[in-house]
């Protein structure tokens, strides 16, 4: 079993930035992909980023140049710094551990934490 715990989210104005971070703990492998993902409030839950084991990412189109994602392995913690953040990046971000490659999808991740929320103001 993997426990994640993400922290980081708040209430930021339009423009500003924040960085949420994911820890992972319990049996985690000894190499698996991380992943965010957010849920906007009545809209179904989306794919953010992704970062493989070895530092490789990817992103949703439209956080392209705002958002970069990172992990420390020592640490088992992974890591979303959010730029020029918009009122429509309101909503619960969550972060997820896959054994498998990076990916896109939902299915791909084995385990889930518990969400944090993120608020940006105009």
């Amino acid at each position: 079993q993997v426990q994640l715990v993400e922290s980081g989210g708040g209430l930021v104005q339009a423009g500003g930035s924040l960085r949420l971070s994911c820890a992972a703990s319990g049996r985690t492998f000894s190499t698996y992909a991380m992943g965010w993902f957010r849920q906007a409030p009545g809209k179904e839950r989306e794919f953010v980023a992704a970062i493989s084991w070895s530092g490789g990412t990817f992103y949703a189109d439209s956080m392209k140049g705002r958002f970069t994602i990172s992990r420390d392995n020592a640490k088992n913690t992974a890591y979303l710094q959010m730029n020029r953040l918009k009122p429509e990046d309101t909503a619960v971000y969550y972060c997820a551990y896959s054994r498998s490659p990076y990916s896109r999808y939902e299915a791909s991740y084995d385990y889930w934490g518990q969400g944090t929320q993120v608020t940006v103001s105009s």
